[in-house]
């Protein structure tokens, strides 16, 4: 049985992880909550939470625990402490083969590593900064980025990595101007052929259940849910 969480460490991981009582404490440096939030590692009572804080204050960095499958007490305590829920995300995965075909078209989607600077460009109109950028670097096993180009242009790009037999998309943008046009699903396909490639039976990404567009375009290629996992967060300040 695939460890998704393991899976989503090493194919975009933290700066470093450190263990806290019954938690894993990970230092994002800005990339993002996926690298930043903490764990439970056991059980976990509200009189631990006290620990976690710490820690992630002492960082710099905002108080959020990433709630994986099985950690219903750490769940329990932060609902009970006033920790609301922040993005719920879906894993989806499917063998790499049922995606191998069709294959994009030639000329739209390259293979690229280190990434060029347009791609970066892209990266960066979508929010996608040095930060994640380092995140991408940070990875130790098979990695690469793919872009995407469309009406002889450059207009999109994506990160995949592997790691345990499975290849994980991560940070697929394209260009607000080539939007509609078929490229995510291109790219798609292009990371998946990648990973069959490298050594990866197994595809898989993420994306949050209020990503009406994304769900549609991942379920619209026979992706299924295999895993879902959700953060919480102090509700923040508005007075």
């Amino acid at each position: 049985m695939t460890d998704w969480g393991a899976v989503i460490d090493a194919t975009w991981p933290a700066a470093r992880t450190q263990q806290v009582g019954p938690w894993l404490i990970r230092q994002g440096d800005g990339g993002g909550n996926r690298v930043s939030a903490a764990t439970a590692t056991g059980p976990v009572t509200r009189q631990d939470l006290a620990l976690a804080e710490t820690a992630m204050r002492d960082l710099g960095q905002e108080v959020v625990f990433s709630i994986r499958p099985g950690d219903d007490s750490a769940d329990a305590a932060l609902a009970d402490a006033g920790y609301t829920i922040r993005d719920e995300t879906i894993v989806y995965a499917c063998p790499a083969a049922a995606l191998a075909t069709p294959k994009p078209p030639p000329v739209c989607a390259f293979t690229v590593w280190p990434p060029l600077a347009v791609q970066r460009d892209i990266w960066d109109q979508g929010g996608v900064g040095p930060a994640r950028l380092a995140v991408m670097d940070r990875v130790t096993g098979p990695k690469t980025t793919i872009l995407g180009r469309i009406d002889d242009r450059p207009a999109a790009t994506l990160f995949v990595a592997i790691h345990d037999g499975v290849a994980m998309l991560h940070a697929l943008e394209v260009s607000k101007s080539h939007r509609r046009k078929g490229l995510a699903a291109t790219l798609t396909r292009a990371a998946a052929i990648w990973g069959q490639a490298h050594g990866a039976p197994t595809f898989a990404l993420l994306t949050t259940v209020a990503n009406a567009g994304a769900n549609a375009l991942y379920q619209g290629l026979g992706m299924t849910e295999v895993g879902r996992y959700h953060y919480r967060a102090q509700p923040k300040d508005t007075s």
